[in-house]
């Protein structure tokens, strides 16, 4: 996932802003075809996990493309239940990549009963991250709050209540789609907030009330239909009143990861430490936990230079 271009049509794997002519409420949607498939299919992850990361994927790419600066903004969730971890890393140039840390009998037992095992189920009792990254110059700045309901967008919904003090409310849906060349998976959410000190356009609460009411229509199956467009889904959603769907970028998925890093990573370690990672054949291996690449290194391209 190194050469992956975004795509050329913005009718699919694209972040969009979008208004609501004439309310005080903002609103971001995302739409992930091929981009999910190949974060999700690098993985051999039982079907609940890789859903749990696809929402991740999402939700970064919701929040991160409203960003107003160069840039990553990083989703991640960890606590103690059968998945760890799980982080979605979204870049401003439009990339995405993530990743889960799980123990597969803990997730096979959990999903007994369950037609898919919610957040706080997998993820049981941890905290929700989100980490604003603008380069060396720049200090992160990171949000934390509780792991709380069975999605993501509920955390996300309590972290923007806490942190930002912006009412808001996150959809999320992830599932597979049958195509003609087989099954893929695809994902798709929307996000509505409250623009505070806007009372020109009217009663902030009256009309969020209404704007919550309308956006609790949308279904799961409507956010990954691959038929319906993100024109037509926001029709439906607010045609009385006018909507418009607004810089629409392209989203790929794009891993950052080298062989040079992975190098430079290792001549970081101890010498004894990097002799145990040799194998019979005489190799290191390295697997990146983005993309699944398998990484094979010659001990001697480690070696720290005389100084």
């Amino acid at each position: 996932m190194t050469d992956h271009a975004p795509a050329a049509s913005l009718t699919d794997n694209l972040a969009a802003a979008f208004q609501i002519e004439g309310w005080p409420v903002r609103g971001r949607l995302v739409r992930l075809g091929e981009v999910v498939d190949r974060i999700l299919s690098a993985h051999d992850y039982p079907e609940p996990v890789a859903a749990l990361l696809g929402e991740a994927c999402v939700l970064a790419a919701i929040v991160g493309s409203a960003l107003k600066f160069e840039g990553r903004l990083i989703v991640q969730a960890q606590g103690d239940g059968p998945v760890r971890y799980v982080v979605a890393d979204y870049d401003t140039a439009g990339t995405l990549r993530g990743f889960c840390r799980f123990d597969p009998d803990e997730v096979a037992k959990a999903s007994e009963g369950f037609a898919r095992p919610g957040a706080q189920t997998l993820l049981g009792k941890g905290v929700f991250i989100m980490t604003i990254d603008r380069g060396e110059d720049f200090e992160r700045t990171q949000g934390i709050t509780p792991i709380e309901g069975e999605s993501l967008s509920l955390c996300a919904e309590h972290y923007f209540t806490q942190s930002e003090q912006v009412p808001t409310k996150v959809r999320l849906a992830v599932g597979q789609a049958t195509t003609e060349v087989g099954t893929a998976w695809r994902a798709g959410g929307a996000m509505i907030q409250v623009i505070a000190g806007d009372e020109a356009r009217g009663s902030t609460e009256e009309v969020w009330e209404r704007t919550r009411a309308l956006f609790a229509t949308l279904g799961d199956d409507e956010l990954i239909d691959p038929t319906i467009s993100p024109e037509t889904l926001l029709f439906r959603l607010f045609h009385e009143d006018g909507v418009r769907l607004e810089g629409a970028q392209g989203l790929a998925a794009v891993c950052r990861c080298s062989k040079e890093r992975i190098v430079a990573v290792m001549q970081s370690f101890p010498a004894e430490d990097r002799a145990e990672m040799i194998e019979e054949d005489g190799k290191i291996r390295a697997t990146c936990e983005y993309c699944s690449t398998v990484y094979e290194i010659d001990p001697s391209e480690i070696e720290q230079p005389v100084a």
